[in-house]
């Protein structure tokens, strides 16, 4: 009983959604990136090197070995480096997106959050408490002139 009331405050907190809302964006996200990397920035990169995919990219140890039918007879062993590249910069862009992002967003909340900054609607609490900074910057002024005197 008492998981299920952890649960229902759980959900009803809102975090479940959060996460949910998070799984779905992330989601889409890896496929707008993965789009981006293999179909925009990795093409012109195979033309660069002569029309070569990254992802074909291999260092052969052993050949492989037919028999006069053209049957295998022994598997190839290789290394398969360029699926480590491919993912290194699928993970260079998606890691310099999140950046630009992040930075824009919190370019965006410190814009937010300067109340003299008319501009853009500032929160409530953020205008409180520089109403209440305000406040206390007068008072300390006052204190000190009354003790002064």
């Amino acid at each position: 009983m008492k998981l299920i009331n952890e649960f229902k405050e759980f959900a009803v907190k809102g975090n479940m959604m959060d996460m949910a809302i998070g799984i779905i964006i992330g989601a889409a996200f890896n496929k707008v990136i993965d789009v981006l990397a293999k179909q925009v920035i990795l093409p012109p990169l195979s033309l660069l090197t002569d029309g070569v995919k990254f992802g074909n990219r291999k260092f052969v140890l052993r050949d492989e070995i037919t028999d006069a039918t053209g049957a295998i007879t022994t598997s190839e062993v290789a290394i398969a480096y360029g699926k480590l590249l491919e993912v290194f910069l699928d993970f260079l862009i998606i890691g310099f997106t999140v950046f630009i992002i992040v930075k824009f967003m919190n370019r965006l909340k410190n814009k937010a959050q300067d109340a003299k900054d008319k501009t853009v609607a500032t929160p409530k609490d953020i205008e409180l408490l520089s109403d209440l900074k305000e406040l206390m910057a007068e008072q300390n002024k006052m204190l000190k002139s009354n003790v002064k005197s």
